[in-house]
């Protein structure tokens, strides 16, 4: 859920806002903005007729000659149902909501304004192709007709008519290119990845020892969860799937001198050598490591050894490190020298940042699945490509549904594309056309860094030298106040993120022992501050028509790199990982880094002919889910070490399995898998529930969970009472070790901390510091198995057998703007719900919730889609609320029952299939 905007407003604004609706002239106001969607309007820019057919959802499905006359009208029909979410975006990724809200969203702003959203966004404009620049110019002067056409708020929409009572006198400015640019900035930090692990990691090492901490990062489990791709390696002339690495390095051997180790293989030796991969390290002295001590690697990179090889292997050998006793800390493999007050403010600082997609407490519930399946195996003989994004729950939906047609598709001409749309953004993001198919899971890449900088009045250190900060003055205007201005400043790596959150209240007790060398702030360099080419992109996927041309438009999404699959309508399946993902000089990006002493640059970015990619694997199938790309075993580049740990993913690719046992498999067995709501750590944890002696009403409780088959329907007694054991084995476990910004928020990483911990019972994270003491696995398990009974019950009643899983877990549709108001009869027109909900977090079915709060839906499958290659029109697609922005609209939720009820409707393609679904039709003109 995205962060509450906790906009003041005066009791003025209940009383008349509500008077009005008692006297009826809020009906007027409500319905006067409601868009035409039949006959006939003229449209300024226009060259032709463009038609829009609606079906009863409202989806409309776009006809037009050019591609001009095409994106006019996408900009015209998004700025019908969606203008105000349109400029509240804009004015988010501008930093400029406080023009709008009042000083309540200034932190908000301060922080999208030190990060310069949209002065990249300026910056990336004219680098985009000529044919590109066109087609935003176009979506522009649709939006401003229609911007034209609806002057005053009640013509625009109901937020605006509210907004006079707080921001009077405000006036939307025009469309820009820039504009829609700047929303995919919003999408990237949305989809940032291991941002939080990394501030996780300090902030943890603020209580714990570093061993404890790196205890609740652990490796991926490669053994029992299978990455993406499972086959290929890279070579002289990029990623090739039909080659295996190469093992050239010796079994066996001594020798001395520099070994380099990429090989696989062991080898013994003696000399020198510079430690840059992973491993244990024994150093001497105190302080950071830049001097002498000695170090014994065991682990990938480069290290002592015997012989010299490609790819990634084991080894061990003794060498000296080039470590000092005392001095600066250099190395992200000790704890790194930083205060925690600095690490604090730049959580606080993420935390305040809008999240307009995804989940802003911990982002673990950011992900999706997609898989797809060859026609070998299906009973229509052509693939099915399956895609649900997990987003938050907003209202109105992240997405929007629509259909780009050109009428004669041609090379000047070549739009034929119906899919899911950002309003404010001109094209199809995820979707199929008349030849290809493509969804998006997150490859969350590790594409950002923090670096703890040294500060001296306006200079920072590096490499022995200071050097100036480049800053400059941003200007904020507040809606009731005078302008507010913001200090931005920057080093060589990027901006200051710790300077906009100046209040630090979570210092911990302790980080003297822990951080031995001071820093002044954290900066942010991340790709996405760099202009790119993703917006490029976004119209080259639309019109690629196979798989050369696919991986051709892959190539130009740079940031956030998305896992892309692929099928077409000649049978072929794929996969591609693109983006613009850093090479780095040292270190992995688990830990802040000291930006002062000049190792941990970037040196490149990872070739996109090197990243992995597969096309019609034997095995006939490929599923993405977050997980794990490729093993590293196979694969010399480092992606990132933080990935989810593949529960959703290998349940997956066990539903596929099981199915592909019995058969071959259609559309409807897509859905059901997209459906499943099993908790696959359930059969870790359950065991050891039913194994503890317990006593009292806990016990009758516990009796829900005998014969559970770890399905999590709405209904389900078992999985209400499994969830809120989790939830307080968490909370008893965990919340006494760690500071407050880093307690758990469940999910993968968590289940697989707890299955580790399950068979040691006398691990240190089951004792509670707080008692005098010394709890073990069973006790914790006894208090959360008790806990869970007292809230159900206060909270349910103490029939256990009346418990239902979706009476907890719901999900409230709130508006992003004025659904958080606080005031309570403007939060009842935006907002609906709730809505009983199964699945869970990390279930396929991932509707996701935060233990530290309650079990409330905070993100969730924000859209589903199944796609049928053999027949377009027999695919089938859902939104997660409805194509309007429009409160009261009859389309504004209507789709948010089918989607909380697992049901999906048509997503026609054929001309013909939608004029006879049309339920409205509007022609515009010139």
């Amino acid at each position: 859920m995205p962060r509450p905007l906790k906009w003041l407003s005066r009791m003025v604004t209940v009383l008349v806002v509500f008077g009005l609706i008692l006297a009826g002239v809020g009906i007027w106001t409500v319905r006067t903005s409601f868009p035409q969607l039949g006959g006939e309007l003229k449209v300024a820019g226009l060259t032709g007729k463009v038609t829009v057919y609606r079906d009863k959802t409202g989806i409309p499905h776009i006809y037009a000659d050019s591609p001009n006359d095409l994106f006019i009208a996408q900009g015209y029909v998004h700025a019908q149902d969606r203008f105000f979410e349109m400029d509240f975006r804009r004015h988010v990724t501008a930093g400029r909501l406080s023009e709008i809200f009042g000083s309540a969203t200034l932190p908000e702003d301060k922080v999208i304004r030190t990060m310069g959203w949209r002065k990249v966004a300026e910056e990336e404009l004219p680098l985009l192709s000529e044919q590109t620049r066109l087609y935003l110019d176009a979506y522009a002067k649709g939006v401003n007709a229609w911007m034209g056409q609806n002057k005053g708020f009640a013509g625009k929409s109901l937020e605006y008519a509210i907004l006079q009572f707080t921001a009077a006198g405000y006036e939307p400015e025009p469309w820009t290119p820039v504009d829609s640019i700047a929303w995919l900035k919003a999408m990237a930090w949305d989809l940032r990845s291991n941002m939080e692990d990394e501030i996780g990691r300090a902030l943890a090492a603020s209580k714990l020892p570093r061993g404890r901490v790196e205890q609740l990062w652990p490796g991926y489990p490669f053994d029992t969860r299978q990455p993406i791709v499972t086959r290929g390696s890279v070579t002289e002339h990029g990623f090739d799937q039909s080659k295996e690495p190469v093992k050239t390095v010796a079994n066996t051997g001594t020798g001395s001198g520099t070994g380099t180790r990429l090989g696989t293989g062991t080898g013994t030796g003696t000399g020198t050598g510079t430690r840059l991969g992973t491993g244990t390290g024994t150093d001497t002295g105190t302080g950071t490591r830049l001097g002498t001590g000695t170090g014994t690697d065991t682990g990938t990179g480069t290290g002592t050894g015997t012989g010299t090889g490609r790819g990634t292997g084991t080894g061990t050998g003794t060498g000296t490190d080039t470590d000092t006793g005392t001095g600066t800390n250099a190395s992200a493999e000790t704890n790194t020298g930083v205060t925690v007050g600095a690490l604090t403010r730049a959580a606080e600082a993420m935390r305040v940042a809008p999240s307009l997609m995804g989940d802003s407490e911990d982002g673990s519930g950011i992900g999706s699945n997609s898989w797809v399946v060859s026609g070998k195996h299906t009973t229509s003989g052509k693939p099915l490509l399956a895609n649900d994004p997990h987003l938050s729950a907003g209202m109105p939906s992240v997405w929007y549904q629509t259909g780009l047609h050109c009428r004669t598709k041609s090379a000047k001409c070549p739009f034929d594309v119906t899919g899911f749309t950002f309003s404010g953004v001109p094209g199809v993001i995820i979707g199929h056309n008349d030849k290809i198919s493509w969804g998006f899971t997150n490859l969350a890449p590790d594409v950002t860094d923090l670096y703890l900088e040294r500060l001296r009045d306006d200079s920072f250190l590096f490499m022995g030298n200071w050097k100036p900060l480049v800053t400059r003055i941003e200007t904020i205007k507040v809606a009731g106040h005078e302008p507010v201005e913001l200090k931005v400043r920057e080093t060589m790596h990027g901006p200051i993120i710790s300077d906009v959150m100046s209040d630090v209240k979570d210092t911990l007790p302790g980080t003297a022992k822990i951080f031995n060398a001071e820093a002044d702030a954290v900066a942010l360099k991340w790709t996405a501050l760099d202009p790119g080419s993703t917006v490029d992109a976004i119209f080259a996927l639309d019109t690629a028509q196979d798989w050369q041309q696919f991986r051709a438009a892959a190539s130009k999404f740079d940031v956030p790199a998305q896992n892309l699959i692929y099928a077409d309508t000649e049978g072929n399946i794929g996969y591609q990982a693109p983006g613009k993902i850093p090479v780095r000089t040292r270190g992995d990006g688990t830990w802040p880094v000291p930006g002062w002493t000049g190792e941990y640059s970037w040196q490149s970015t990872i070739p996109f002919d090197d990243l992995p990619s597969v096309y019609n694997p034997p095995e006939g199938y490929i599923v993405t889910a977050n997980n794990a790309v490729i093993d590293p075993e196979r694969y010399p580049h480092m992606l990132t070490k933080d990935w989810s740990y593949g529960y959703r993913s290998q349940r997956i690719l066990d539903r596929l399995q099981e199915a592909l046992k019995k058969g071959k498999v259609d559309a409807t067995t897509m859905s059901d898998v997209q459906q499943d709501t099993r908790n696959d750590f359930a059969p870790f944890l359950v065991p050891k529930l039913m194994d503890v002696k317990v006593a009292g009403p806990s016990g009758d409780a516990r009796k829900l969970l005998d014969g559970w088959d770890y399905s999590q329907d709405a209904e389900s007694g078992p999985a209400a009472y499994f969830n809120a054991v989790w939830r307080h084995l968490l909370i008893e476990t965990f919340n006494d070790d760690l500071p407050e910004n880093a307690w758990p928020g469940g999910g993968a990483r968590w289940f697989e901390v707890v299955r580790v911990m399950l068979d040691r019972s006398d691990d240190a994270f089951w004792d509670d510091t707080r008692t005098s003491i010394k709890e073990t696995r069973d006790d914790m398990l006894r208090r959360a198995m008790a806990a869970a009974y007292d809230e159900l019950s206060a909270r349910l009643g103490p029939d256990v057998k009346a418990w239902r899983w979706g009476d907890l877990h719901s999900l409230k549709l709130v508006n992003q703007s004025f659904g958080t108001s606080g005031i309570a009869p403007v939060e009842w027109l935006f907002n609906r719900g709730p809505f009983p909900v199964g699945g869970g977090k990390d279930a396929v079915n991932a509707t996701s919730w935060d233990p530290q709060q309650d079990y409330t839906v905070t993100s969730l499958p924000s859209m589903r889609m199944i796609v049928d290659l053999a027949d377009l029109d027999k695919s089938r697609w859902i939104n997660l609320t409805g194509a309007s922005g429009h409160a009261f609209h009859d389309n504004y939720w209507d789709q948010a029952p089918l989607w909380a009820s697992g049901k999906t409707t048509p997503m026609l393609a054929r001309e013909e299939s939608i004029k006879k679904a049309a339920a409205h039709t509007l022609t515009l003109t010139p």
